[in-house]
C-alpha cells in the first residue's frame, strides 16, 4: 500500500475513534438527538464549506430551488450532523453520497421523526448539483448526494436540486471509490448495517473511505480562493 494511503489509512482510524468519543456527548450530540432544535428559517442564498480527506468544496444552497430541502440542508451544517462522516458511496460516473451520522442514535432519530415533504423539482440533477436522497415520496431525511454526471433522469422521480458546488469539483474524483457500489450489487457498505452500526462499521470494514472533517455554513460572498 502506498505510503500516502497507509497514513490516510491511520488518520481516518484515528479519527473515527474520536468521533465515536465526540459525537457522544456534549452540546452538540444534544442538538444532533433532538431534531427540533434544527429549525433554524434558511436564508435566501447561503453557502457550505465542505473540508474533506482529499480537499475542500463550497455548495451555493439556493432555497428558492427547493424550499424544505433548502432548508433542511442549511440546518444540518449549521449544527455540525456532516462532520467526521465517511462518503460512504463513491461512484465517479453517478454520484457521490453522504449523510449517515457515525453515530447509530443519530441516524435512528433522524429516520425516524424526520422525513420531509417533496420538493417540486425546479433543477436539473447535471453534474455538480446536490439532491437528498430518496427511497419513495415524501422520505427525505439527511443523506444527500453530488451528481458526478447528467442524472437528468433522476427528475422525473422526485429527487429536487437544492444547491451546486461551485468550488472544488477537482476534489470529487480524489475521492476513495475503489469499494464500488454497496451491497449487493457491489463491495461498498451495506446502508442498513451502516445505520445501524455507524462509523465502527466503516473503520473496521472500509478504512480507506475518505472523511469530511468539517462542515459549515460560510458568507454568502466567501471564496476557496
Amino acid at each position: 500500500m502506498p505510503l500516502r494511503r497507509a497514513l490516510a489509512q491511520i488518520t481516518l482510524l484515528l479519527a473515527g475513534l474520536l468521533t465515536l468519543v465526540t459525537l457522544a456527548c456534549g452540546p452538540r450530540y444534544t442538538r444532533l438527538t433532538t431534531p427540533a432544535k434544527l429549525k433554524h428559517s434558511s436564508p435566501a442564498t447561503c453557502r457550505a464549506r465542505f473540508q474533506t480527506t482529499q480537499g475542500t468544496f463550497v455548495i451555493a444552497v439556493h432555497r428558492d430551488g427547493a424550499p424544505l430541502g433548502a432548508a433542511r440542508f442549511y440546518n444540518l451544517v449549521r449544527g455540525g450532523f456532516y462532520d467526521r462522516q465517511r462518503f460512504f458511496r463513491t461512484l465517479p460516473a453517478f454520484v457521490v453520497q453522504c449523510g449517515i451520522s457515525p453515530n447509530p442514535t443519530v441516524t435512528k432519530v433522524w429516520d425516524a421523526s424526520t422525513r420531509l415533504q417533496d420538493d417540486p423539482v425546479t433543477r436539473t440533477n447535471t453534474r455538480g448539483f446536490v439532491s437528498f436522497a430518496t427511497s419513495g415520496p415524501n422520505t427525505r431525511t439527511a443523506a444527500a448526494f453530488v451528481n458526478m454526471a447528467d442524472n437528468s433522469r433522476l427528475d422525473k422521480t422526485g429527487f429536487a436540486p437544492f444547491g451546486e458546488v461551485v468550488e472544488g469539483m477537482e476534489v470529487f474524483p480524489r475521492l476513495y471509490s475503489g469499494y464500488g457500489e454497496g451491497t449487493p450489487r457491489g463491495k461498498g457498505p451495506e446502508q442498513k448495517k451502516l445505520r445501524e452500526q455507524g462509523e465502527a462499521c466503516l473503520a473496521k470494514e472500509f478504512p480507506l473511505l475518505d472523511q469530511i472533517v468539517q462542515a459549515r455554513i460560510v458568507p454568502h460572498h466567501w471564496r476557496l480562493r
